[in-house]
């Protein structure tokens, strides 16, 4: 008997209360990130740069972004209770047996009559779409609030509200799209290999998240933006130059119409490790930043490249995704959980007849793994710590990399720049930081490049 098969065994007890632990480690999160804002807000309130920055940044812009922060920081906390709320409800109100019984009978009024009896892995399939659907309906008010209030006070937004609805049209019937096929191979992989499923199951994903890397850019982005090759100029031929330098596998340099929604500004490169890639600059950046910042700020990214993080990350996820799937081996066929949830396997027929019951001779697995992930939130949060700590160390190599190219004080310019443009927050709690910020501060950064101002005191 392996670990797995214990751990089973000793959760698959009528006693526990999975309902109720659910709902505490929801509201757990809940308090605990309400608490890491709470230290932010209060760090906010601060009325000085922190000291590489005195020269750098007027007290307006200043001013303007620590208010812009404490907007968000707000609009987060309600955010937070708006889903903490809906959540408990859920788990109340028995939403997932209601779910899974309503998408049956959706897609028995919809689907032909030699379709109307149903495998699990399709009722799951119209379970996740149902769900989805709903989801996408829930955040409607949330989403509108971001863009055309927050955002919109601020001067960032540019989206129009027939901009924001084909969005999410579009987004919803990808979700479909794509999304439908891959769930389906990842329930007919626990179809198939019912007790051994591990291997496959994080080759599957691995397969995905490649296929992901490779085809979204080309594909699937463009469906929402506009990319259009860099004129040649003196930009395409300092970016060239610097790839040509560093042997970067340079394949096309594309503009994106990142302003039709918002003024942020980015910069990204994409493709797999070892292959050509593109770069891709929001116009944004294009249009307010000089030359030779812009090609510092390309030459972070290729650090990225050169100190190979992406395939570092691809790994670390890997190694992520096999641990929680030996953890999930564990607990996928646990009879108490989905019991307690309203879902009972290979049980009496009469129980169909009840809106909050869910009677199935199979697992429903898609329903397992969700539950199963809100068990696994502790340790996500955990892990939240780590993956922030790795990709702010990763940040931190990508500017020392441009630094040894003698890009450091373009580099820099850039950075405070697009701070100021983005109105990025100046001040940061360092546990908030470490648990939300992918990338270290701008006076972390700062510091790191050894950066030392040129403008005078005043």
């Amino acid at each position: 008997m392996t670990v797995f098969d214990q751990l089973q065994g000793f959760l698959d007890r009528p006693d526990i209360p999975f309902k109720s632990i659910i709902a505490g480690i929801t509201v757990g999160k809940f308090a605990f990130e309400t608490y890491l804002t709470y230290r932010q807000y209060r760090v906010l309130s601060k009325k000085k740069l922190p000291k590489v920055l005195e020269n750098e940044i007027d007290d307006a812009t200043f001013l303007k972004s620590e208010e812009y922060s404490r907007a968000k920081a707000r609009f987060s906390v309600v955010v937070d209770i708006y889903e903490l709320v809906q959540k408990l409800a859920f788990i109340k109100f028995d939403a997932f047996p209601r779910l899974w019984n309503l998408s049956v009978q959706v897609a028995n009024v919809l689907l032909p009559a030699k379709f109307k009896v149903l495998s699990t892995v399709a009722q799951s399939l119209c379970f996740l779409s149902v769900l989805t659907n709903l989801a996408t309906i829930v955040d409607l008010p949330t989403s509108y609030y971001q863009h055309f209030v927050l955002e919109e006070k601020f001067s960032f937004n540019k989206l129009t509200i027939k901009l924001w609805v084909t969005d999410m049209f579009k987004s919803v019937a990808l979700s479909h799209a794509l999304g439908g096929p891959i769930l389906y191979g990842f329930l007919k992989i626990f179809e198939k290999f019912q007790t051994n499923f591990l291997w496959y199951i994080c080759l599957f994903v691995f397969v995905v998240q490649i296929l992901a890397m490779t085809l979204i850019p080309v594909y699937i982005m463009p469906l929402f933006n506009k990319f259009t090759p860099l004129e040649d100029g003196e930009l395409k031929t300092s970016i060239e130059t610097l790839a040509k330098r560093v042997g970067f596998p340079l394949d096309q340099i594309f503009v994106i119409d990142g302003s039709k929604r918002s003024s942020h500004s980015n910069a990204y490169f994409t493709g797999l490790p070892y292959m050509s890639k593109r770069i891709v600059l929001f116009d944004t950046l294009v249009n307010e930043s000089s030359v030779d910042e812009i090609t510092a700020v390309l030459a972070h990214e290729i650090g990225h490249w050169q100190k190979k993080h992406i395939m570092n990350m691809v790994v670390f996820s890997q190694v992520h995704i096999f641990v929680i799937f030996s953890l999930f081996t564990g607990v996928y066929r646990n009879l108490s959980l989905y019991n307690d949830f309203g879902f009972y396997i290979g049980t009496s027929d009469s129980l169909l007849s009840s809106a909050t019951k869910v009677f199935t001779p199979e697992w429903p697995i898609i329903v397992g793994f969700m539950l199963f992930s809100d068990l696994l939130t502790p340790m996500e949060c955990f892990m939240q710590f780590i993956m922030s700590l790795v990709s702010r160390l990763h940040e931190y190599q990508a500017d020392t990399y441009a630094k040894g190219l003698g890009l450091s004080k373009n580099l820099c310019q850039a950075l405070i720049n697009l701070q100021i443009k983005n109105l990025s927050t100046m001040n940061v709690d360092p546990l908030y930081s470490s648990y939300h910020y992918s990338h270290p501060t701008l006076p972390e950064r700062l510091t790191n490049l050894g950066y030392v101002s040129e403008k005078k005191q005043h």
